[in-house]
């Protein structure tokens, strides 16, 4: 099994100014190519954390990967460090130099000696030609085989490197087996209940497949996963028919596969029968109605959404009954079905969605406390309602309630739409 580690550089990643992104990225190419992510760090930009997570990493894995710190200024070292680690004097690269002249030239920008700096690269590395910015990448072998790759930290710059350059070398420097994994989407159990219904088929998985949970709003992923697997369509049939078995253990809860999210089941669905869908969102202030128009194609079938956040806008746009809401509140069963079919109503969808609670912090009383939320899908026959409790925290509210309602969407689709 081939190794690798993942080390991003750059203070801006410690302290929460940017999201690592990069680190993502790179394992999933390493992954689909058959070597096995070991361990992934971030670190700051000082030449002493470089030496020391470099050395370490090296111990470990067959392979480092480096990203950041490769800019023209005085604060990205990398490059210098690795030169100094490797014992290496530094040497102009020409192809570099013209390139980062051009590149500049063309923003009107002056090529300085700051600038010029960065076609300066380590006599013992392979550059390796950065197409879309001024920084290059760089390739250390050291007498065991091992592979040192130092990349630049702008994320579209070091995708292409990883797809051109780096992952075509590594194939060819390494005998490589495959990492194989499958993913199952199941929805309406929660991890623990999910666990103890297959719990049986689980202790029976074979040794050399590993199965993981990974739970989300209103769905639960199981995976399974084989290692530096020889023989790669034996391994994928192996995996195929354990899952088989689960459609006999819980069949009403499985989904679909891979990484498709609920959304995205409901969009096929809809796109497939040529129905539409409109949405009527009060708590979750449109949130529902982004999660299909976010997708390709959605226009084909979503209609248009009402954030009717007031008690007013409620009775003006979607014809919500006023006696009912002083009645029961806003946050009710009566609102909420009002609100979904107000929504075909005033678009003509086929479907709808509302949602109506208390995202918090404040609003929420004994009967109805924070995290109350009704929601209803109206269909051409008829509506159904139904309250849930979406947690404590305002983010997380909208979220789950937004996920609980499209998995209910999904849920009537299945039923009437077969």
């Amino acid at each position: 099994m081939i190794k690798a580690t993942i080390i991003t550089i750059g203070d801006e990643i410690l302290i929460g100014q940017i999201v690592d992104t990069n680190s993502v990225s790179i394992a999933k190419h390493l992954n689909t190519a058959g070597i096995t992510v070991h361990e992934k760090v971030s670190i700051g930009d000082t030449a002493q954390q470089i030496e020391q997570t470099l050395s370490r990493a090296l111990a470990q894995s067959e392979v480092v990967i480096l990203t950041g710190g490769l800019g023209p200024t005085k604060d990205d070292i990398t490059k210098f460090t690795l030169a100094k680690i490797f014992g290496s004097a530094m040497h102009e690269d020409e192809r570099v130099a013209n390139h980062v002249r051009t590149m500049l030239e063309r923003r009107g920008i002056e090529y300085n000696a700051l600038n010029q700096s960065q076609a300066m690269v380590p006599d013992c590395c392979t550059v390796l030609f950065n197409a879309h910015g001024t920084a290059p990448g760089m390739w250390f072998e050291d007498s065991e085989g091992r592979v040192t790759i130092s990349l630049p930290g702008v994320p579209f710059e070091m995708e292409h490197l990883m797809e051109d350059e780096v992952m075509p070398r590594l194939k060819a420097h390494f005998s490589l087996h495959a990492n194989i994994h499958r993913t199952m989407i199941t929805a309406g159990l929660p991890e623990s209940m999910l666990a103890a219904r297959i719990e049986e088929w689980e202790d029976a998985l074979p040794k050399n497949l590993k199965l993981a949970y990974l739970p989300a709003p209103n769905i639960v992923r199981l995976r399974l996963s084989a290692y530096d697997a020889d023989d790669a369509e034996a391994v994928r049939k192996q995996i195929d028919d354990e899952f088989d078995k689960l459609y006999e253990i819980i069949p009403d809860h499985i989904v679909g596969f891979e990484s498709a999210t609920m959304q995205e089941l409901v969009h096929k669905i809809l796109s497939e029968k040529e129905l539409t869908l409109a949405t009527a969102e009060s708590c979750t202030g449109g949130t529902i109605a982004s999660r299909f128009t976010a997708m390709a194609g959605a226009s084909s079938y979503f209609l248009g959404g009402v954030v009717a956040y007031a008690n007013e806008a409620k009775r003006d746009i979607l014809g919500v009954n006023f006696d009912d809401i002083i009645r029961y509140g806003a946050v009710s069963e009566q609102v909420a079905r009002q609100m979904a079919e107000g929504a075909r109503r005033v678009t003509g969808a086929d479907y709808a969605i509302a949602t109506t609670g208390i995202a918090g912090p404040t609003g929420g009383t004994a009967e109805k406390p924070v995290g109350t939320v009704w929601m209803a899908v109206a269909t051409p026959t008829h509506t159904i309602a139904t309250l849930r409790n979406c947690g404590t925290d305002r983010g997380q509210i909208i979220n789950r309630a937004a996920a609980y309602a499209i998995e209910m969407l999904y849920n009537e689709l299945k039923r009437t739409t077969k």
